[in-house]
């Protein structure tokens, strides 16, 4: 626990100007970011008498051991570099709002030359028109299923529209009059696309305009006599009106607006939003977020419109925004939301009348989420502090493991050696601090060497970061001896013998950025696991007491009989199969597992992507692609002739030649053969389901 003395800033160092200012920890780790109209009024409340400051504030200036800030020219300033930096170093004292689920949105493609209607989850893309979210996949799927009567967008993969394109016939929607078929022409680009941009005005909600032109052509259409289309026409109109009925009008002046409720206590916080378009709920999202810092109502507010608007702009952005409480900045918050609108931006609390009433329900709504939320968390947070206090207690550590990290090996029978490791802090996954890493130095069935060298390279960059940060020096390991893994490079630098490995997502890494914040191993665990028993173990053991570690506790779990190991004992830890602790060992174990594997699959289908051309001299990897593109697969490129390989740009008839030499030592439909030595590299007929699994045929 720091003295926030040991860092407080001289009198008078610090600005009045508006800022932004960062709290750092002793591994010089962000752990919270803030805004303030007067840096030096904000930053001079964090280091009065501890005993005045909230708890939540006391722990946060204990926990940190350094403060900076930048200045910049106005509030609005301030709240986009505040948003940014919270993103960027998600620091663990700032309130997070995490979703309690993934919601899905319609998407109309309208960056395609047809768009498509479909259901998306994630962030949003270029060129897409979106409406909602929506609590759920099949509610947009009822809705597109009722519309797509009247627009007859398509709705199909790429995959499946080049096909029908290809076979010149429409797939079952272009059949029964759900889909306009602009795969086999019935329409043209442009008519398909009046059809999608309908649809979205529809969508938005300019209902009225539209039903009124259909019921105008059905009565014409009877006049005329032509009943069959009138008939059609008000089977339409009917359509249209389920799918209206679907969202109700809850603000009759057509108002687009979005309605923000909180509810909270003391330790959490749920926000609900309601997405009003046209008049009509349109959507509904909700988060809950730990009270980390402390903050009210308003604050909360205020954290919720960075995050919802944060990468929105446009008509996401509505013109009204209505909270329960006016954040501290309110100017400056509705000057940023005006400028992603591109307009003025509304930011207010509702007085009375059908607003006030939508509110009530919202923050209904967010009650309900925070009853709901808790209940289902008061299991999980006991048993995840059970779990990690039992693993203390079963491997001798001093506390519980606040992060394990995990690493496992992977490989096909001694090729595209990997490795990964995952990060669980406080018993859950932290995905964005997953890495994976090719195995450099040596190809092979040894996952003893390969352990000791990944997390020989873990760990190497975890000291780079401490050595950059005055923390280390290379003269002096942890246990204050020389470390002998180091040595000094011609520029009085010191620099890492042996595995020269700087890793991260796919072997990618790099130095700490230019404001000194690390970017990949800079943290330490408190615990080390590996996938395997004694051998692997004494391997990763081995690689820190090699780099002067000895504050980092290691075991291993072995699959066969789930035996925790630890270094230099003879015999396991057997921990009962009811135990917590085991349970998440087995957790981290399994998800490192998957992930090693998932990277060792797209390692090797990169590989195998082009099976036999990989063997042909003198065919680099844009002629590869382009032939494969040409043809679509190896197959069809096994059954064209010289003369139609030589259409392909960059192919003469002397590679085409051999290309077509290459492909007719493969046996159709079969194994696809090395033709330097004569071994099955790929086989091209699926495995009978539940043949093998991931643990076996891959390690």
């Amino acid at each position: 626990m720091a003295d926030p003395s040991s860092y407080r800033p001289e009198p008078g160092q610090i600005p009045e100007s508006p800022g932004v200012y960062k709290f750092r920890d002793e591994h010089h780790r962000v752990i919270y970011v803030g805004k303030a109209k007067s840096l030096r009024q904000r930053l001079a409340s964090y280091f009065q008498d501890i005993a005045g400051l909230h708890p939540r504030t006391a722990t946060m200036v204990t926990t940190a051991a350094s403060v900076e800030w930048t200045v910049v020219s106005t509030e609005v300033e301030a709240l986009q570099l505040e948003y940014t930096w919270i993103k960027e170093y998600d620091p663990r004292f700032n309130v997070k709002y995490r979703d309690d689920k993934s919601y899905p949105s319609l998407a109309v493609t309208l960056n395609e030359e047809y768009p498509r209607v479909q259901v998306m989850r994630g962030p949003k893309k270029k060129g897409v028109r979106y409406f909602g979210p929506y609590g759920h996949a099949w509610a947009i799927r009822e809705t597109v299923d009722l519309m797509l009567r009247v627009f007859p967008v398509r709705t199909c993969s790429a995959g499946v529209f080049k096909r029908s394109e290809q076979i010149g016939r429409p797939c079952l929607l272009g059949y029964i009059g759900k889909c306009s078929a602009p795969c086999v022409g019935r329409v043209t680009p442009e008519e398909h696309r009046e059809l999608a941009e309908d649809f979205c005005d529809f969508m938005a909600g300019r209902t009225g305009t539209y039903l009124s032109r259909l019921e105008q052509q059905m009565r014409h259409a009877a006049e005329d006599m032509e009943y069959e289309k009138a008939a059609r026409l008000r089977d339409d109109i009917g359509a249209l009106r389920r799918a209206m009925e679907k969202n109700a009008v809850v603000l009759a002046d057509a108002t687009d607006a979005d309605l923000i409720a909180v509810a909270e206590d003391e330790l959490e916080a749920a926000v609900q939003i309601f997405h009003v378009r046209g008049g009509r709920v349109r959507g509904q999202r909700g988060w809950v977020t730990d009270k980390v810092e402390a903050v009210d109502t308003a604050g909360l507010v205020e954290h919720a419109l960075q995050q919802l608007y944060g990468e929105e702009s446009g008509e996401a952005v509505p013109k009204e925004v209505l909270v329960p409480a006016l954040p501290e900045d309110t100017p400056a918050l509705s000057q940023w939301l005006a400028g992603r609108r591109g307009s003025h931006v509304s930011l207010r609390i509702p007085q009375r009348g059908d607003k006030k009433a939508l509110m009530e329900t919202v923050h209904r709504n967010a009650l309900q989420s925070l009853a709901l939320h808790k209940t289902k968390r008061a299991s999980d947070l006991t048993t995840r502090s059970r779990a990690l206090e039992e693993i203390a207690e079963a491997l001798g550590l001093d506390g519980a493991p606040l992060r394990i990290e995990c690493f496992d090996i992977s490989h096909l029978q001694g090729d595209d050696v990997v490795a990964s490791m995952v990060v669980f802090e406080d018993g859950l996954a932290r995905k964005s601090e997953y890495r994976r890493f090719q195995i450099k130095t040596f190809e092979g069935q040894d996952d003893v060497r390969s352990m000791h060298e990944v997390v020989s390279r873990r760990f190497r960059r975890y000291l780079q970061e401490k050595l950059k940060t005055g923390e280390w020096s290379p003269e002096n390991g942890s246990d204050g001896t020389a470390n002998a893994a180091w040595t000094a490079s011609a520029d009085g630098t010191a620099s890492a013998t042996g595995i020269d490995g700087v890793d991260g997502i796919d072997g990618a890494g790099g130095p700490a950025e230019g404001d000194g914040r690390p970017r990949r191993f800079a943290y330490p665990p408190q615990l080390v696991v590996v996938d395997g028993g004694q051998p692997q173990v004494a391997a990763a053991k081995r690689a820190l007491e090699e780099l002067g570690i000895d504050d980092v506790a290691v075991c291993g779990l072995a699959k066969r009989l789930e035996e925790v190991w630890l270094p230099g004992e003879d015999d396991p830890v057997v921990l009962p199969r009811s135990s917590e602790g085991l349970y998440l060992l087995q957790r981290v174990r399994d998800e490192a597992h998957r992930f090693a594997i998932r990277y060792q699959r797209n390692k090797r289908g990169k590989r195998l992507k082009a099976g036999p051309l990989d063997e042909v001299a003198g065919l680099g990897e844009s002629r590869k692609l382009a032939l494969l593109k040409h043809f679509g697969s190896v197959k069809k490129l096994r059954q064209a002739t010289i003369d139609q390989i030589c259409e392909v740009p960059g192919i003469g008839r002397k590679t085409a030649e051999t290309v077509a030499a290459a492909l007719a030592r493969v046996v159709p439909g079969g194994p696809a053969v090395n033709m330097a030595t004569g071994e099955i590299i790929e086989d091209e007929t699926p495995a009978p389901a539940g043949a093998s699994s991931e643990r076996g045929t891959e390690q």
